[in-house]
């Protein structure tokens, strides 16, 4: 007897509807799944057995035969348990009201037991699903608040394959997971853990960072060790703009799709801050392995992405990083597919001046060989370097400022000033698609947008011949200048803002580290 099931199957960050097509017949005495099944697709039988006998259901023992459709696209993973299971328990007659079959997609890893376990991407199966017109989405109960975000589509949420026997048997009825999406969306954006008011000093650190957040431009922080770099790129978060509904579902997405949603969660509330360590490899990085999952600069989507200790990462991890910075998407091609992974994140780095990591403290001496602090420069390519907007000097806070009992001000009041900023930039760029920031202004808009007086270009020409800029800090400068102008609700770059921006180009000057 054959019988149709409906699955799902995750490529990048959206799904595709699978066909579990089940036949049982007399003609043999063999189990086969085809369709391009890997290996844990393949052991999905044994697991079925076993959950059946379990449930004092029976396995057949003539042949059977599974195809996963369309059988040209490899199918991976653990979550085709479940609809492998009910396909059997109808072609072999145990549940008898197999038109149910056709009417929801079904997805669950299966445990020994029969208990079902949490699969990766139940957001994009629910959002595929959805658009396939079925009518409900039969999933595990722990990834069913996350699927529920989809309106449109019945989410059930069941724990064991009993209940998805009985269900189809109509012998019990289950509700369908109800989630409101803008009261958990907008109390999970409530507190912070980290806060801006907890650094004493560093003001002008604190302001770069306030510009950094309202143009969405990437940032280096040089500074001895202690100087609290760490510390102040963990608060950044706090000051960016919250997410809109529409950059969290993207968000949650990739999340689901990376296996990283916890338990019974449902939507990512809080722009994602990804630190990591610098060993990871190429892969981790920027997404990819043998069934190409996203990488932390993909898990950093419409957040932060924040490399610490900067030099210390392999170089070509670091150089694989310039094109998605660029493009903000990664391309992941393999022999018989291509994914694109999101990837607009800020870039947030953090680096000690040289190797003993004292070049720029006002008090202690460094205590590096000649050539050592530019040959540790060089260890960041200048292409990378280049897209790179704003390199801020941070040296130690003083003692007296330590000890200061003064008021020190909030994330929330910055961040007021930062989405003020945004709204700005936002108005200015409604007409160009997939532009929001200053930062990703091109060529062409930079000429029409970032326009200065003659005073403010003799000052800019004065500062790049006497401090050695390079030219490639031109345009960066212009963009800075444009988000400081912002901040302030000018209309126009004014001499103020130009002179500002200038001074977060250090690394750009010739002598610097010499």
């Amino acid at each position: 007897m054959l019988i149709k099931t409906f699955g799902s199957a995750v490529f990048g960050v959206d799904a595709i509807s699978i066909t579990v097509e089940v036949d049982v017949n007399n003609q043999g005495k063999n189990y086969c799944i085809v369709g391009l099944p890997d290996n844990a697709v393949k052991e999905s039988l044994e697991r079925v057995e076993s959950a059946l006998k379990s449930n004092r259901y029976y396995m057949p023992r003539t042949k059977l035969l599974i195809n996963l459709a369309p059988a040209d696209i490899r199918k991976t993973g653990t979550a085709f348990d479940l609809p492998i299971a009910v396909g059997t328990l109808a072609a072999t007659g145990q549940i008898e009201n197999a038109d149910n079959l056709l009417q929801y997609v079904i997805m669950g890893e299966l445990s020994l037991d029969g208990t079902i376990k949490p699969i990766k991407g139940a957001l994009p199966i629910a959002l595929q699903a959805k658009r396939d017109k079925f009518k409900g989405l039969i999933l595990p109960l722990s990834n069913a608040k996350e699927a529920a975000m989809v309106s449109g589509i019945d989410v059930y949420g069941i724990s064991h394959m009993k209940e998805v026997v009985d269900f189809l048997k109509n012998k019990i009825s289950l509700e369908p997971t109800v989630v409101d999406i803008n009261e958990s969306f907008l109390q999970s954006q409530i507190s912070d853990e980290y806060d801006f008011a907890d650094v004493k000093g560093q003001h002008n650190i604190k302001r770069a960072l306030e510009i950094a957040a309202a143009g969405g431009h990437n940032a280096i922080l040089i500074g001895p060790p202690g100087a609290g770099k760490t510390m102040l790129a963990k608060r950044l978060p706090t000051i960016l703009p919250p997410l809109t509904i529409h950059e969290a579902l993207e968000t949650t997405k990739i999340h689901s799709v990376a296996g990283k949603l916890p338990e019974n969660s449902t939507i990512v509330c809080k722009r994602p801050f990804r630190s990591p360590h610098h060993s990871i490899s190429d892969a981790a990085l920027v997404g990819g392995g043998g069934n190409p999952q996203p990488g932390e600069i993909s898990l950093a989507h419409h957040g932060v992405l924040f490399l610490d200790e900067l030099p210390e990462f392999k170089r070509t991890v670091l150089e694989v990083m310039r094109q998605p910075m660029e493009e903000r998407k990664v391309t992941i091609s393999r022999a018989k597919i291509a994914l694109d992974f999101p990837a607009s994140f800020m870039l947030i780095a953090s680096m000690n001046p040289c190797p003993c990591g004292y070049f720029n403290h006002p008090e202690r001496d460094c205590t590096c060989p000649p050539g050592s602090v530019q040959k540790y420069l060089n260890k960041v390519s200048g292409p990378l370097l280049d897209r790179i907007d704003l390199h801020v000097e941070v040296t130690p806070v003083a003692f007296d400022e330590l000890s200061s009992k003064e008021q020190i001000e909030k994330s929330d009041s910055i961040r007021q000033r930062v989405i003020s900023a945004r709204k700005i930039q936002a108005d200015r760029y409604s007409k160009h698609i997939g532009i929001y920031a200053n930062a990703q202004m091109n060529s062409k808009q930079l000429k029409e947008i970032c326009i200065i007086d003659d005073s403010a270009k003799k000052i800019l020409k004065t500062a790049m011949e006497r401090l050695n800029l390079s030219a490639r800090a031109y345009d960066r400068i212009l963009k800075v200048s444009r988000t400081i102008a912002d901040l302030s609700s000018s209309e126009k770059i004014k001499t103020e803002h130009l002179a500002e921006a200038l001074q977060y180009r250090s690394l750009d000057r010739e002598s610097w580290g010499e």
